[in-house]
C-alpha cells in the first residue's frame, strides 16, 4: 500500500468511531509504516522468502553470493545495517549472524564463558528478538526522518518535493534481514531442539544452524576434543527444528546443517545397524578397530563385527570412540549428504584452514548425488588469514619452480613481507576470496562469527591508549567524534539514534501543541546539524 492509502485506509477506521476526536489518519499511517513487522513471525516468514530468493538467484549465478558478520549486540546489527544502506544503498544479499560462541562469551549470566553450550539456552532466542528490535527502530528512525522532511517540504510549499519524499517512503527499504542462528547442537535431546527451535523463530529467525556434535560435551569448531553424533540422531534434530518451522506457519524456514567431522575424531557412541550399508553400518565403518579372535576377547570390551570379521573399536578411558585417522573428509561428505537427503537446506562444513582447494574438493564429490548443494562458510577469526595465505603463496610458486629463497616460510607473518610480491599476491588472494569460493567450492554465504567481538576490543584499545596518554580528549575527538561527522556516522547524534525524534513525534501525535518535546532549540545534538 502506498502513504496516501495508508492514510484513506486509517482515516476510514476512525470515521466510524465518533469518540476518537484528535486522531489523526496521517499520524496513524506514519505509526504503522514505522512498525512494518508486527511479529517475530512476521519477520520470519518475510526474510526466509529473502533467504529462498536469494539461494535461487546463487544457483543461477554464483556471484550472488551472501555476506554477514555476527554480532552481539542489538546496537552492533543495527548499526551494520545502516552503514550497509548508507554505503551501497541496499542491504539486498547482506545478513546478520548470530554466533553462539558470542553469546556465550559475552550475553552470558556466568560471565565469559567458552564456546561449549554452558550458556543459558534462551539467551540466544533473547538476543535474536534483541538484534530484530534495534532493526526494528532503525526503520522507524529512518521513517521518521522522512516524514519531517515531507512536512517542510510542505510547509515550503515545495510539491515536487513532497512528492519524492512520499516517493521514498513508499519505497522504503527495511533494515530488517535474514540472521542466521546458531543453536549449537541443539542443547539437549531432539524434543529440547524442538522447543528451543520454537523459540528462536518466534523471535524472528528464518534460518537456524544446529551441528552434529554432542550436546554435553560440544566444542568450539576451532577447539580440540569435538565428538561427533550417529547421523540417526542429528537428523532427529534436523526434523525437530523443521516441525518447529512447520507447526509455526514459517514453511519456507531453513536449516544449515554443520559438520565438524573434519577436526572431530570422536564418537560417543556406535550406531545401530539394521543391514550392512545403511547409514549406522557406514558412519561405523570409519571407527578404528583392530580384528581379534574370540579367545581375546576381554572382560567388558566393546565388539562389532565387519564383514564377518569380530572386531574392537578403540575405546578411550573417557568412554568415546576413536575414528580412523584420515578418514574426515570422508565423513564430511557423507555427512553432508545424508543431512540434504533427510531435510537440511544448507551445509557448514568447519575446516582447519580457509583454502578454496580442499572445501570446493568436499563439495564436487558432494554435488555427484546432490547437484545444487551449497554451503555457509565461516570465514573465523581463528584461521590467520595472514600467514595462511602467504604459506598457500609459498607453496604454489615452489610447486611451479618459483625462486623462492627470499622468503622463510616459518617467518612468513613478519611485517617484513608486507610489500613483498608474495606479501601482495597473498593480499590480492585474501580480497577475492569470497568471490573466488563462491565460484569454485560452493559457497552462498559467507559470514565471519566473531568479528565484532574484535572490532569492538581494537577500538576500544586504541582509544584506551590516547586518551588515557598525552592526547588527553583530543584521543576521543580527533579519533572517535570527528571521523563520526566526516564519516557520516548516524550515532554520532546519538539522541537521534536512540530514539528522541521518534519520541517527540509521538508527544507531539498524543499531546498536540501541549508536547514537551526534547528536540528543541536547546538541545546539544543541533550541534551536529552541519
Amino acid at each position: 500500500m502506498t502513504y496516501q492509502s495508508k492514510i484513506t485506509e486509517a482515516g476510514q477506521t476512525i470515521g466510524t468511531e465518533p469518540n476518537w476526536n484528535g486522531i489523526e489518519p496521517e499520524s496513524v499511517a506514519r505509526m504503522r509504516l514505522q512498525n512494518r513487522f508486527r511479529t517475530g513471525l512476521d519477520i520470519a516468514r518475510y526474510t526466509a522468502r529473502i533467504m529462498r530468493e536469494d539461494m535461487a538467484a546463487y544457483d543461477r549465478d554464483p556471484a550472488n553470493y551472501t555476506q554477514s558478520l555476527g554480532c552481539w549486540h542489538g546496537f552492533i546489527g543495527q548499526q551494520k545495517m545502516i552503514s550497509i544502506k548508507k554505503h551501497f544503498g541496499t542491504t539486498k544479499g547482506r545478513y546478520l549472524y548470530l554466533s553462539g560462541w558470542m553469546v556465550a562469551a559475552l550475553r552470558s549470566e556466568f560471565g565469559p564463558l567458552p564456546d561449549q553450550s554452558m550458556h543459558e539456552k534462551t539467551s540466544v532466542p533473547a538476543l535474536v528478538e534483541e538484534l530484530y528490535t534495534f532493526l526494528r527502530q532503525a526503520d522507524a528512525r529512518e521513517m521518521g526522518m522522512l516524514f519531517r522532511d515531507l512536512d517542510k517540504a510542505r510547509e515550503s510549499g515545495d510539491e515536487v518535493e513532497a512528492k519524492r519524499l512520499e516517493h521514498a517512503i513508499d519505497n522504503h527499504e527495511t533494515h530488517v534481514v535474514p540472521i542466521v542462528a546458531d543453536i549449537d547442537a541443539g542443547f539437549g535431546n531432539a524434543e529440547a531442539t524442538y522447543l528451543l527451535a520454537r523459540k528462536f523463530i518466534e523471535a524472528g529467525a528464518c534460518c537456524i544452524q544446529i551441528e552434529n556434535q554432542v550436546s554435553d560435551e560440544k566444542q568450539c569448531g576451532h577447539q580440540d576434543g569435538k565428538v561427533t553424533v550417529p547421523h540417526e540422531d542429528f537428523i532427529a534434530k534436523i526434523r525437530a527444528v523443521r516441525y518447529a518451522f512447520m507447526e509455526l506457519g514459517v514453511d519456507e524456514g531453513l536449516i544449515v546443517a554443520r559438520t565438524d567431522s573434519l577436526g572431530a575424531g570422536l564418537t560417543k557412541q556406535i550406531a545401530f545397524t539394521r543391514e550392512p550399508g545403511d547409514i549406522g553400518d557406514r558412519y561405523n565403518s570409519y571407527l578404528d578397530c583392530e580384528e581379534i579372535a574370540v579367545g581375546d576377547v576381554g572382560h567388558g570390551e566393546v565388539l562389532i563385527t565387519r564383514d564377518g570379521k569380530l572386531m574392537r573399536p578403540k575405546r578411550l578411558p573417557s568412554n568415546l570412540y576413536q575414528f580412523r585417522s584420515g578418514t574426515g573428509e570422508d565423513r564430511c561428505v557423507l555427512d553432508c549428504i545424508h543431512a540434504l537427503e533427510n531435510g537440511a537446506d544448507l551445509l557448514w562444513i568447519e575446516t582447519e584452514k580457509p583454502h578454496i582447494g580442499q572445501i570446493g574438493g568436499m563439495v564436487s564429490r558432494i554435488r555427484e548425488v546432490i547437484p545444487n548443494a551449497k554451503l555457509v562458510y565461516n570465514n573465523s577469526p581463528s584461521f590467520n588469514w595472514t600467514l595462511n595465505f602467504r604459506q598457500q603463496v609459498f607453496d604454489a610458486w615452489e610447486a611451479e619452480g618459483r625462486d623462492t629463497s627470499a622468503y622463510d616460510r616459518a617467518r612468513l607473518m613478519s611485517v617484513d613481507y608486507d610489500g613483498t610480491d608474495l606479501g601482495k599476491e597473498a593480499d590480492e588472494r585474501i580480497r577475492t576470496f569470497q568471490k573466488d569460493a563462491a565460484r569454485e567450492a560452493g559457497i552462498f554465504h559467507h559470514l565471519i562469527t566473531l568479528p565484532t567481538y574484535h572490532t569492538a576490543a581494537l577500538s576500544t584499545d586504541n582509544l584506551a591508549k590516547e586518551y588515557f596518554g598525552e592526547a588527553g580528549m583530543l584521543g576521543y575527538v580527533k579519533g572517535v567524534q570527528r571521523q563520526e561527522i566526516r564519516q557520516g556516522i548516524a550515532c554520532v547524534k546519538h539522541q537521534n539514534m536512540a530514539g528522541s525524534d521518534i519520541g517527540d513525534d509521538h508527544k507531539e501525535y498524543f499531546a498536540g501543541e501541549a508536547a514537551l518535546k526534547a528536540g528543541g532549540t536547546h538541545n546539544t545534538m543541533n550541534q551536529f546539524a552541519a
